[in-house]
């Protein structure tokens, strides 16, 4: 990212950073719809932003200079914007304690390091951090051609009316000059002694606040703010404790529903604050005038090996040196933590605050029950739509697409990169990216779906049941599909368009991995989708609801689930996934719960084609559930030295080889604890096996009924294998990777289905219809089937 000197300096520090990403958000996208209780934003000047200890400090307690600096950029930016900017910031005692705690090391003889050591004095803290957080703060902004200045103020100032007629008038000065003022309490000299508690609001009569919130919320409203943003290590208020799966994110706090029925969680690791104090700081701040916002400060880097790693640096580190001559290795992945502009921009992020927001319709969040509902009257409005005019709809949605894929490729690189951070394995890693091809890929299909014959309302067959009686067996949609998709943020392009093509409704249920990429896919695709047919076609289910209880029947008319509205449930994830949907659930559910995929290589095979077969089988992409797992070898190779180059081809490739109990033993490698394991990954099994009948009971016994391919030369060979094996795709001489939808030439694929009730193997379009029957007659009647002279005659089907 920063050109290097000789000594290692960083020429272009904090500011090409950063620079390349925030050049792409200067100006919001077509396709970002304003969230409706975010309007307000349009009209924002002046912008206060708070951040606490939990964002400024580590969980060791030392400081997140990476965050530090990102916060700095996204700062920059909106200055650069013509914003007004006021930071209020905490961290000075917290970086205080940890410089003190170093000195009193370092003068401490042995014997008094073997006694206890006392607590070190808050106000000293204060009054050495701060110096040293504003000589930061300093630092970073010029790096980035930014001035700013240091306010310190005490709860007493505020008792005085010309005190503050003159902090506005110097704020509005500052602010002229485009610097950005940062406030702190001054803690070193406050005679405050014990916390201040008031009924939810920012000052007592005299005007005294208590912490670095209700001090944000007093500045925001003594200056004039349009908007307040308070920062936090959590994606907003919840419902209860984040760390509780039940709790729910608050989009909007509406104090007269949702003060009663809140529960916090435990406070600021560091901070007097917490997000009690945020709410009541937020809470007397909108009520008195000014709209404020919580959200959290990093969306992703856990935070998403952000810009730097300059948090790997002590306490003793001179500053100035770090951010010029480092030689902790710089690791950026090319995004910024951007929530800050996210807010600005409108979009339903974090929780809201605001007077009106009572008088709000759109507060009520949407349930899935309503959303099905919704989508089934947007698919029967799609489904009146011409054959024409549904394709220019799926053509629209590929231009969107090609349209916003860098926006794409970037809120999906922050789920990669939080992905990666939390430990996630390569193989959902894999699974989660969207690279530039996957899009280009994802494209071709959706198009592909466009020009394909119009699949509803064709009439499949045409009987005369008597004379001037006909009838009409005819493709229709099947109505409302829930797909619960793991990791595969692609998966929620083709799904979409097939839904689209088909006629159906359809609501999205994404795992919280892909969670940015599922929202903007969500909103460029729907973005395209027509007002007579509405956006509501697709859903995109958000709530932290499990999923079982997200899919159980009813057993009260007042409470709505989805038995009533959803036709079919697709999963695509993991073989826990799909069992615990089938477990949950009488809606019908199509889908695989596994991927064993096996090659089996005879001994008439031509070994050529057998190493090509197996290295693009495992190789091309190992993630997918069509890779090979399992590779089964006639034992004939074993002694002329085929089995040998087939090894030999799969280690040149890096893959990790267990075997069965023969192989295990005949090539000394590891034993498998199961033959019935999909890896995912550069891993396979290998297992001997005496001929191609063994082979088709090893598949039968341990495979999961999704591809298997030959490799053989002998006719008959290949018969028995092709009409013996009970998978839903068997190949011939062909990689097991050709088991894909799009390849299939179906445009795209919802799943790939191992049952064997309605659609096997690669779903498409057709496999996403049934059919009705419409009965064409002159007033014929029944009467107990007197007078009618059934026929009973197949009619030609009209082009």
């Amino acid at each position: 990212m920063g050109k290097r000197c000789k000594d290692g300096m960083f020429l272009t520090g904090l500011r090409s950073g950063f620079h390349s990403v925030y050049k792409e958000n200067r100006n919001p996208h077509p396709f970002w719809a304003m969230d409706p209780t975010r309007a307000f934003v349009k009209s924002v000047k002046r912008v206060v932003v708070k951040v606490g200890t939990a964002v400024v400090t580590r969980s060791d307690g030392r400081l997140a200079l990476g965050r530090l600096g990102a916060l700095c950029e996204q700062l920059k930016e909106l200055n650069v914007k013509d914003y007004e900017v006021i930071l209020v910031t905490s961290g000075a005692v917290g970086l205080g304690r940890q410089r003190l705690r170093y000195r009193r090391l370092v003068n401490s003889s042995f014997s008094d390091l073997q006694n206890p050591q006392g607590d070190l004095d808050g106000k000293a803290c204060a009054a050495v951090g701060q110096s040293s957080l504003m000589a930061l703060y300093d630092i970073m902004f010029s790096q980035l051609d930014v001035t700013s200045s240091q306010l310190l103020v005490n709860d007493g100032f505020f008792r005085d009316t010309a005190f503050r007629k003159q902090l506005s008038d110097t704020v509005n000065s500052l602010l002229d000059l485009r610097v950005i003022p940062i406030f702190n309490e001054n803690d070193a000299v406050s005679t405050r002694k014990a916390p201040y508690e008031g009924k939810n609001c920012l000052q007592d009569s005299s005007g005294i606040f208590w912490d670095n919130d209700s001090l944000a919320g007093l500045l925001a409203l003594e200056l004039k703010a349009d908007l307040l943003v308070l920062l936090s290590d959590v994606e907003g208020l919840y419902s209860g404790p984040p760390s509780d799966p039940k709790s729910k994110l608050i989009h909007t706090y509406v104090k007269e529903k949702h003060q009663t029925e809140i529960t916090f969680g435990e406070k600021s690791r560091y901070g007097r604050g917490g997000m009690t104090a945020k709410v009541n700081a937020a809470v007397c701040a909108a009520f008195a005038g000014t709209p404020v916002i919580i959200t959290r400060y990093l969306p992703f880097y856990r935070y998403m090996k952000m810009l730097t790693v300059y948090e790997n640096i002590g306490a003793k580190t001179n500053y100035s040196s770090v951010l010029y001559r480092s030689n902790i290795r710089r690791e950026t992945c090319g995004f910024a933590t951007d929530n800050i502009i996210r807010v600005l921009r409108g979009e339903r992020i974090g929780t809201v605050f605001h007077k009106d927001a009572h008088f709000w319709t759109s507060i009520k969040e949407v349930s899935a029950h309503e959303m099905a509902v919704a989508a089934r009257d947007s698919s029967r409005r799609l489904q009146v739509l011409n054959s024409e005019d549904r394709r220019k709809i799926l053509l629209a949605i590929a231009d969107a697409l090609e349209k916003n894929e860098s926006t794409i490729r970037l809120e999906n690189g922050a789920d990669v990169a939080d992905a990666e951070e939390i430990g996630y394995e390569k193989s959902l890693i894999s699974r989660l990216t969207l690279r530039p091809e996957k899009i280009c890929s994802l494209v071709k299909s959706v198009r592909m779906l466009a020009d394909m014959e119009e699949p509803v309302g064709q009439i499949l067959k045409r009987t005369e049941l008597a004379d001037k009686l006909v009838l009409e067996k005819i493709s229709c949609p099947l109505g409302v599909l829930l797909v619960i998709f793991e990791s595969r943020p692609d998966a929620l392009v083709q799904i979409a368009a097939l839904a689209i093509r088909s006629g159906n409704g359809l609501l999205l249920k994404g795992g919280k991995e892909a969670k940015r990429s599922n929202a903007i896919l969500h909103k460029v695709i729907t973005s395209a989708i027509p007002d007579r047919v509405g956006d509501t076609l697709i859903g995109l289910v958000t709530s932290r609801e499990d999923i079982p209880d997200l899919l159980k029947a009813s057993k009260s008319p007042k409470i709505y689930f989805l038995d009533d509205v959803i036709d079919l449930v697709v999963p695509r994830g993991s073989n826990k996934l799909v069992s615990q949907i089938k477990d949950a659930t009488k809606i019908p559910v199509l889908g695989h719960a596994d991927g064993i995929c096996h090659v089996y290589v005879d001994k008439s095979a031509n070994m050529d084609m057998a190493k090509k077969i197996i290295r693009d089988a495992k190789t091309d992409y190992p993630a997918a559930c069509n890779a090979m797992e399992t590779l089964l070898v006639h034992v004939d190779l074993s002694r002329n030295g085929g089995l040998v180059e087939l090894v030999a081809e799969l280690r040149r490739e890096g893959v990790q080889l267990y075997g069965g109990p023969r192989a295990s033993v005949l090539l000394n490698i590891s034993e498998t604890r199961s033959f019935h394991l999909e890896y995912s990954s550069l891993a396979c099994t290998i297992e001997i096996v005496d001929d191609v009948f063994a082979a088709i009971s090893h598949i039968h016994q341990h495979g999961s009924s999704h591809t298997e391919c030959i490799v053989a030369e002998d006719p008959e060979v290949v018969k028995a294998f092709l009409t013996q094996v009970d998978s839903a795709a068997v190949f011939h001489n062909a990689s097991t990777r050709f088991c894909d939808g799009a390849r299939f030439g179906l445009g795209a694929e919802v799943g790939i289905s191992t049952s064997r009730i309605h659609a096997r193997g690669p779903v498409g379009v057709e496999g996403l219809l049934t059919n009705r029957w419409i009965l064409r007659g002159s007033g014929h009647v029944v009467n107990g089937d007197r007078g009618i002279t059934y026929t009973h005659k197949d009619l030609q089907i009209k082009a």
